[in-house]
């Protein structure tokens, strides 16, 4: 996380331009998006009928579409501007969260999640980048806040998630474009106006495939991919290894989230400090690897505990992945931001594709855990690589890591 592993997370809230604060919170609301269907899965499938192979899909058309979108993110903004680009995000969201709240099926409910995640892609590269450019405090501060966001929305989503959807499946939906409709307010009306694009960097559509062609940069989102896919394994499944209720499964994954975000803001820039930020990612994902094997064999009191710490691991790979990916390489930030996004959100996208299919595969329930462990141990070896062919701190930010978007 480059110079600033010692920034104080009190210190970060101090002096934020207002765009940083108004992308923040529309960051919150889009993460919140992620965990917010946990609870209700079991109350979905029944009151639609589906199977656990067709809920899930819900995870993996939002994310599927999310991965191809993040590709275009980056030429959308050089040409529109961050703030056009963060507007029809969430204009996206918007509409389909509250048509979700009025499908009639799961076949429309999973489109309409499609339509979801395409708005998430062209919001969260986007504001990533706005608040790196914007944020006072250099890149250490924009990523702690980013994270900061992040944990909240994913600890507030299963909450809200399982509050509203005791009432009805409905209500999550509907209490989403509510809360996505006051940040599209105040982003609209609030969010300096875009610069002339002549002063924009120019971004091609290919660009964030081409930056993958830096190694330590392609290793990196390599190994965040294998880790998001056992993130999403643990977010899919989780619920139907409990089978507990809709209050109680939002309060295991509300506990879950306020591990994720006490990790990512406080421990994570730590432990970056202490060993570096490729040891500490390697550190972390072979704690997260222990606690899926935990996850695979215990009853579900031990699972039930397993996926709470599993939030700590989480939260510290997402900062670190995040702070690593942003500097590795020479690339504009919003372009590496989008390549590496593509190939993070691609392993949850597939993960959340194919776990029912992995319990059905080994006739156990417990399986798709296992199988994240290995993907943990395969992204440990990934960046044990980039740790032995990198030459210089992978936490340096090159001097010609230029920012898009600067002017918000």
């Amino acid at each position: 996380m480059s110079a600033g592993h010692d920034v104080r997370f009190l210190d970060v809230f101090k002096g934020q331009p207002k765009a940083v604060w108004i992308t923040a919170f529309a960051a919150v609301i889009a993460f919140m998006g992620i965990g917010l269907v946990d609870p209700i899965l079991l109350s979905i499938a029944e009151a639609l009928r589906a199977g656990p192979e067709q809920v899930t899909l819900l995870f993996s058309s939002y994310l599927g579409v999310q991965v191809v979108a993040m590709l275009i993110t980056g030429a959308f903004s050089a040409r529109f501007g961050a703030k056009r680009t963060v507007v029809t995000g969430l204009v996206l969201i918007v509409v389909a969260t509250l048509a979700c709240a009025l499908a009639g099926s799961i076949g429309q409910l999973v489109a309409l999640r499609a339509v979801w995640g395409l708005g998430n892609a062209f919001f969260i590269a986007t504001a990533l980048s706005v608040i790196v450019g914007a944020a006072s405090g250099g890149q250490a501060a924009a990523i702690m806040l980013y994270e900061a966001a992040l944990g909240i929305g994913l600890s507030t989503g299963p909450l809200l998630g399982a509050l509203l959807g005791h009432i009805s499946w409905r209500g999550p939906f509907a209490g989403t474009a509510v809360l996505m409709a006051i940040a599209l307010v105040l982003s609209a009306g609030f969010l300096p106006k875009d610069g002339d694009r002549a002063q924009r960097a120019k971004v091609r559509l290919l660009d964030p495939i081409r930056a993958l062609g830096h190694g330590g940069l392609l290793r990196t989102a390599l190994g965040s991919a294998f880790y998001t896919a056992a993130f999403f394994t643990v977010l899919a499944w989780a619920p139907f290894v409990l089978e507990f209720g809709a209050i109680a499964v939002g309060l295991v994954f509300f506990g879950w989230g306020v591990c994720v975000a006490l990790a990512g803001v406080f421990l994570a820039p730590r432990l970056a400090a202490r060993f570096g930020e490729v040891v500490g990612t390697i550190l972390a994902v072979l704690a997260f690897a222990v606690l899926l094997g935990v996850m695979a064999i215990g009853s579900k009191p031990v699972v039930v505990v397993a996926v709470v710490l599993s939030g700590l691991a989480s939260g510290l790979l997402n900062t670190l992945f995040t702070g690593t990916a942003m500097s590795i390489s020479g690339a504009p930030r919003p372009v590496a931001s989008a390549g590496y996004n593509f190939c993070r959100w691609l392993g949850g996208a597939v993960a959340a594709t194919v776990v029912g299919h992995i319990a059905t595969w080994f006739g156990s329930d417990h399986a798709p855990f296992a199988v994240g462990a290995v993907l943990c141990l395969v992204a440990a070896g990934l960046l044990a690589l980039e740790l032995r062919t990198k030459k210089a701190d992978a936490h340096d930010v090159p001097a010609d890591a230029a920012v898009v978007g600067e002017e918000l």
